[in-house]
């Protein structure tokens, strides 16, 4: 391996580490979200009235369709964390093997 190549695997794996924080980032805010979510749920089994938020006002809402909905919205967000985790692991192994490329050209 020449040492251009060489050079080319590393800007390979820094943009690679981009990628993987990136995927991090959007992973935790999606978490949050989930976070939220879970919380909206636990909170509406403990009431009699439940609004929703359109806008800028709150609006009286039916228990169960908001539950419905927000089943929805958990399921969806599990779905999208579940997905950028296959992501993070598969650039995690690609990143990995080159890696070890470099280093074994290195020595």
């Amino acid at each position: 391996m020449t040492e251009q190549e060489t050079q080319e695997k590393i800007n390979k794996l820094q943009m690679m580490e981009q990628s993987m924080q990136t995927y991090t980032a959007q992973k935790q805010q999606f978490q949050t979200q989930l976070l939220e979510i879970e919380s909206a749920l636990s909170e509406l089994e403990k009431t009699e009235n439940a609004y929703k938020i359109v806008g800028n006002i709150m609006v009286l809402s039916k228990k169960e369709d908001l539950k419905k909905e927000l089943e929805q919205k958990k399921s969806t967000t599990e779905l999208r964390i579940k997905t950028l985790e296959k992501q993070e692991n598969k650039l995690r192994e690609k990143s990995s093997e080159l890696q070890k490329e470099v280093m074994d050209n290195m020595k």
